[in-house]
């Protein structure tokens, strides 16, 4: 992505020849990157959380707040799959502006985010139910403390 982000500015600015593929690598890049690290890179403890509301609670309410949101994450990523599956397949038809990718591949990340979502929580669910300590409330830092 920085790559093509480069490229362009070279092209652009140097050259003044800009090229339009490098900004859709860039986007599609930049999708990939986003919904992948969100699936599978990202521990929970880095997930957005109100940390406020969270750490001033015990660890059972926190094991409540994990299986609350875990089973809203399922249903509505559950509910949205088919729908979500329908449109990737469908989208086969159409293909990207330069690189000529069929769409069906450049948004099957969606689905698999979804898929490794429902798998994250469910995951999280069950260390819930079996009184698995959630994971701790970080402090933000202020800065250099020295």
């Amino acid at each position: 992505m920085f790559a093509s982000f480069l490229i362009q500015i070279v092209a652009r600015y140097v050259f003044n020849r800009p090229v339009a593929w490098t900004e859709e690598v860039s986007v599609l890049c930049w999708l990939w990157v986003v919904l992948w690290g969100a699936a599978f890179v990202l521990s929970d403890s880095e997930e957005v959380r109100f940390d406020i509301i969270y750490g001033a609670v015990s660890n059972n309410v926190r094991r409540a707040f994990t299986l609350i949101t875990g089973l809203v994450l399922i249903v509505l990523y559950a509910i949205s799959l088919p729908a979500s599956w329908k449109y990737v397949a469908f989208m086969h038809r159409e293909h990207s502006a330069y690189l000529r990718i069929p769409f069906n591949i450049l948004y099957s990340i969606f689905i698999i985010f979804a898929v490794a979502s429902i798998v994250r929580h469910a995951w999280l669910m069950r260390d819930a139910l079996r009184g698995t300590a959630p994971p701790p409330v970080e402090a933000a830092s202020g800065g250099d403390a020295s």
